[in-house]
Parts: C-alpha cells; structure tokens; sequence
C-alpha cells in the first residue's frame, strides 16, 4: 500500500502530465523534502516518451536549465544521456542561443554599460572582434571580446524581446523546463514571463522549484507568477525526508503548501533553546545588538550540544550538520577570528566583497588543491590562461618550484608574505583589483602628514592588519565557506539533508533578524517596506529547519521577545521550547 507521500506525489504526477499533454505553461511548487528533482526527471521522460521522434525528426530539443554542473551531470544521467534533452546551466543556454548572433552582438554590448564601452573604445572598437564566452570575466582585445557570466544572461534577456529571435529559439526548444526557477535571473525570469508565458502560445515552460528556497539575493527572481490562464500551479505535497513531527512543524510555519510524510507513526524529534534568561551585558553594536558576547555564545551552544547528548544526539559530522545563522560564534569555532575581527561587516569576508579575500579563496586557494591533485587544466582555466599547455622541460621545473613554493609558504606565512610572493611569481596571477590595492598601499606611504593620509589611514591600517594575520587562517574560511566542516553555511546546505541538525540563530549577518522575523509573523503582512526582510528570514529559516530527516534542534544566542516566542511555541510546541541554563 502506497505510503501518505508517495499518494501525494503520484496527485502532482498526474497533473504535471496532464500539462504537458494539455500543452499547459505551469509551475510545479515542490517543498523542502518533496522529491522536486524526481519529479523533473519523470516530467522529461513522459516528454521524451511522447515527443522524442517528432522532436528528433524536425532537428529540435527539450531544454532543462539547471544552475549548477553537478545538477546538468545528474539531470544527464537520469535520463540515460538521451538527445533529445538539452541539460545545461542558465549560461551554457543562453550562450548556445546568441554565439552565432555576432553582428547583433556587437551593436548591443556597448550599451551594457559604461565600463564595456569604455573597454571597446581602449581596444580601438568593436568590429572585427570576435565575442567569446569562456573564462567568465569581461576582456577586450584587439581581435577579441570576452564575455563575463551576467553579460551573456543580459544579452539573451535583451533578445527575447525580439519576435525573430523568439522564433529562432522555438525553432530549437519549442520546450523548456527551468529547475530551481526561484534562482533565476530576475530580469531572464521576467523576460520569460512578458514575451513567452504571457503572449507566445507556441512554447511549454515548466518551472520547477520552491520559491521559499531562494536564498541567494537580491538578484534571483523568486516567486514567478502570470496570469492564472496561462500559468498552472501544481503543488506536490509530499515529504520524504523528514519524520511526522519535523513535517508537522513545517506545515504549521507554511500551511499553504502541506505535506503529508512517509510514515504516519515515525516521531521525529524537535527542542528549541533560547537564551533569555542569561543575566549578563548583551552586545550593543550593530549588526550584533541583543546578541551574547562571542566567548558566551560559544558556551552556550558546547551546553545545547551537551543537552541533546543526553537525548540521543550523535555529532559526528556524517549523521549531524550545525548549521550557524549567526555570525557570533563561527570565527571562533572555525578558526578565522584574527580576519573576522578587522572587518565591520560580515559580508566582507564571507561574501568574499573584500578583494584580497576573494582572490585568495576563489584562486589562490583552488589552484594549490588542483595542483596537488594534478588536474592541470582545471587549474590553468581557474587562473584565467585557458588551454595553456608547459611545453618545454623548463616550463614544468618552474611552475612546480613556484606553486610547491606557494602551497609551504601557505602553512608558514602569513598573508601578506603570500601576496608578496605572487606579486614575483604570477603564477596565479594578482588580479587587477588587488594591484591597485597594493600601489594605493605604496602611495599612503609616500604621503605627507595631513587631511588627505588621514583620510587613507583606515584603509591602510585595515589592509595592512589583514596581511598580518598567519594565511592559515585563509584555509580555515575557505573551509568553511566550502562546507567542508560540521559547520555548515548558509548557502552549502541547501539541498542536502542529514539525520540531525542544529541550527544556531543569533546576529552578525547584516540581513538577518530572527527576532523581527518571528514577530512580523505574527502580523497579517510584515510592515511596509520590510517585505523584502522579512521573505529573506523566513527562506533562510525554512531551508534550516527543513534539513533533518529525525531530529531538529535550534538554539537562539538573541534574545528574543515575548511575541517572537509566541511564534516559536505556535510551529514547535510549547513543550519543546527551553529557556537553556548555563552551569554555574
């Protein structure tokens, strides 16, 4: 006998064939835990069932947009590598339609932009130019132009408004689903919607994805809506992840898409902790206020671990995940808290906005590990050369005595000795935003006492504290940021699902207030001008809570308000919340 989930899911089956057969634009919801990704999968064998020959015959393809490799990989290998099926990201797609637009290219670029005209005009003009996508950062040369990611989505967002190139591309993909469409591009998402769901009945558009899983700014499109005639909602209310109580939590925070778990009389465990109790000085600065000080957060969350110890908990990193949305605690759990104390916003270093952090996490960073593991290719395209190939005996002795060099000098330096070191070697090369840093590092200390080296004190002081610090502490946030720790990011646990997860919310993101999320809950709509707040606290917390598959812990370092705990009490029971004590 079919189980409550798999009832649920063969409803939304059965609707989502009855679109495709129907020739029905929709949007196929599907909620954390749902098995969206199945459901895709079985949507695009249906397809090739009924469509693949014809497809086939007129020289035309299903395309599948998906926003990771890992996700085209899986999407390849589920269908058998069948080629009627076009899996690719949102940039390989939209690249396979305009490469060949060439001349049209070249009239729309220099409007991108101030910096891309002025690039095209350094370079003596554009004719002749040959428009490339391939290293993903924007370069012009005498006979060349390369493109940057978000130019080749803004280059195909401009072209769909034009009716011959939408004909080209139903020439091509009269059929086309979009995996994760709440990650979408908001401008290629909008364009979808006004040029092909609205007004070109030629085309199917399958959307499949969970707008309360868009976690990834302000430049995703989130929910997609149109007209209820030419976009069917189809919600699969299923949840094979997690045990009856966690599933009953969830519906209780998102009743408008329920879901019905696999087994009625699994328990599942949920304990909510907070801190309010805590008698001491809260922190005052922003964005920290009504936080636990650092070294206070840190006993608080050893005495949540220890707590749930006694219930049954397992931390070891396969079983369990901790997933931080706080910033209080991670620098000095995760061992990067000489970098996190010279910076005032988070996002400087976690966001990687800081130049030489990101250089040296996005590059310096991935080309030791590719050389160590010997994948040369890899490693040259990730430092920007292409398809470099050492030709000569002396090539290969100097780039292994200078990248050898580079990965010893990462275990004993600091980070100003790695940056001196590149600036010698170039291999990888500094990038350009870096070097300018450094000459405006040179030119500080070239000027005069006054007004204006006061002014360039701060930024001096704060670079130059930044090159002090040991580069092991650059490996430890990479680490972390690349989810190779029981600790998890934001971002690196989306999509995953672990047996136990503990989720940590207090302050330190600049965008995140779990106090104010929980009490604009309580109000019909969160207050004007907060919209945008409050559904970037409420997906973040949603993905956190959906994550486990038998239990679900949260601990709460900010002090919350009677109304906040009134919410917490409505989605997790009254008996599962904790005012936690720390030991004397």
């Amino acid at each position: 006998m079919n189980n409550p989930a798999e009832i649920a899911s063969e409803i939304a089956l059965k609707k989502l064939y009855a679109a495709i057969d129907n020739k029905k634009n929709f949007r196929f919801e599907a909620g954390a835990g749902a098995g969206k990704t199945f459901s895709l999968i079985r949507g695009l064998k249906y397809l090739i069932e009924k469509e693949s020959a014809t497809l086939l015959k007129s020289n035309k393809q299903i395309a599948c947009i998906t926003f990771t490799n890992v996700a085209v990989d899986e999407i390849i290998g589920r269908i058998d590598h069948n080629p009627v099926v076009f899996a690719g990201t949102i940039h390989a797609f939209c690249w396979s339609l305009i490469q060949g637009l060439q001349k049209q290219m070249c009239d729309y670029i220099p409007t991108i932009s101030d910096k891309w005209q002025k690039r095209i005009e350094d370079a003596g003009g554009i004719r002749r130019k040959k428009i490339i996508y391939d290293l993903g950062y924007p370069i012009v040369t005498e006979k060349e132009i390369y493109l940057h990611h978000d130019d080749v989505i803004k280059i195909a967002t401009f072209f769909l408004e034009n009716d011959k190139f939408r004909s080209f591309l139903f020439s091509r993909f009269p059929i086309i689903f979009i995996d994760e469409y709440q990650d979408t591009n908001k401008e290629f998402a909008n364009s979808i919607v006004k040029n092909i769901i609205e007004n070109d009945n030629r085309f199917l558009i399958g959307l499949f994805g969970d707008h309360w899983q868009k976690i990834y700014g302000s430049s995703a499109c989130g929910l997609i809506t149109a007209s209820d005639d030419k976009l069917e909602v189809i919600g699969k209310n299923a949840n094979f992840r997690s045990d009856k109580k966690i599933v009953d939590s969830l519906n209780r925070m998102r009743p408008e898409l329920p879901q019905s778990e696999v087994d009625p009389n699994s328990e599942g465990n949920i304990s909510v902790f907070h801190s309010n109790t805590w008698s001491g000085s809260r922190r005052d600065d922003s964005p920290w206020k009504e936080d636990l000080p650092a070294e206070v957060a840190h006993k608080y969350l050893e005495k949540t671990k220890s707590e749930l110890v006694k219930e049954g908990w397992s931390f070891e990193p396969e079983k369990t995940k901790i997933l931080m949305l706080t910033n209080n605690v991670l620098a000095v759990e995760q061992g990067y808290s000489s970098i996190a104390s010279i910076f005032s916003y988070t996002d400087e270093y976690i966001k990687k906005e800081n130049h030489y952090i990101s250089f040296l996490i996005d590059i310096v960073e991935p080309v030791c590990t590719l050389y160590k593991n010997k994948k040369y290719g890899e490693m040259f395209k990730t430092m920007g050369i292409g398809t470099f190939k050492m030709r000569k005996q002396e090539d290969k002795i100097t780039w292994n005595k200078d990248l050898t060099g580079l990965i010893d000098l990462k275990e004993i330096g600091t980070i100003g000795d790695v940056i001196e070191y590149l600036k010698t070697t170039k291999r990888p090369r500094i990038i350009t935003k870096v070097e300018d840093d450094e000459k405006k590092l040179e030119q500080y200390l070239l000027l005069e006492d006054g007004e204006e080296k006061d002014k360039a004190s701060d930024f001096y002081n704060k670079i130059s504290r930044l090159k002090s610090i040991p580069y092991s502490e650059v490996v430890s946030l990479s680490n972390y940021l690349d989810d190779k720790t029981p600790f998890s990011t934001k971002h690196g646990v989306k999509g995953a699902q672990f047996e136990n997860v503990l989720v940590v919310c207090g302050r330190g993101w600049n965008n995140y207030n779990w106090n104010d999320f929980l009490e604009w809950y309580r109000l019909d709509k969160p207050p004007k001008g907060k919209e945008d707040a409050y559904e970037r606290n409420r997906n973040l917390f949603y993905v956190g809570c959906s994550r486990p598959q038998k239990r679900l812990a949260l601990l709460f370092t900010q002090k919350l308000s009677s109304s906040a705990l009134e919410t917490l009490k409505e989605w997790f029971g009254v008996d599962n919340i904790r005012d936690l004590v720390l030991d004397a």
